[in-house]
């Protein structure tokens, strides 16, 4: 998605009320994957200067809600957001310096959705994060 008018046709696709807010924080999460929520009232600004804090929150919670943005909170961060949804992808979070990355299952679609037991739960979504340091960390 690079363009408002991509994001004004996620939310119809999805069925929410296409909002100026909603669609430049849409934009700004497609543009800086892995934000986080101070980052993403920034970006929004460059194309909604009067974009308030609560309107980029409440738009995030109802963007997450629908499942066109993805919440991703690794131990000792603040929240952050993405656009890849739905494939069940994993993390690389680098100790040092906080960089976070995409990474796909390590076999076949999604190994990681069958614990070794269920306690009886339905289970749709696994989060693994690997953590570590990034190359421009590493000694």
């Amino acid at each position: 998605m690079t363009t408002a008018a991509d994001a004004e046709q996620l939310l119809r696709e999805v069925g929410l009320r296409v909002t100026r807010p909603r669609v430049a924080v849409l934009t700004a999460v497609h543009a800086h994957p892995h934000a986080d929520t101070e980052s993403l009232i920034s970006a929004a600004r460059t194309d909604l200067p009067e974009v308030s804090h609560q309107a980029v929150y409440d738009s995030l919670h109802t963007l997450t809600d629908a499942g066109l943005v993805r919440r991703i909170q690794p131990n000792g961060s603040v929240a952050r957001y993405e656009s890849r949804v739905g494939d069940n992808h994993h993390h690389l979070v680098c100790r040092t310096c906080g960089s976070i990355t995409d990474v796909d299952c390590a076999v076949g679609p999604a190994p990681c959705l069958t614990p070794a037991h269920d306690h009886g739960y339905v289970i749709d979504e696994a989060e693994v994060i690997y953590w570590g340091l990034c190359s421009a960390c590493a000694p």
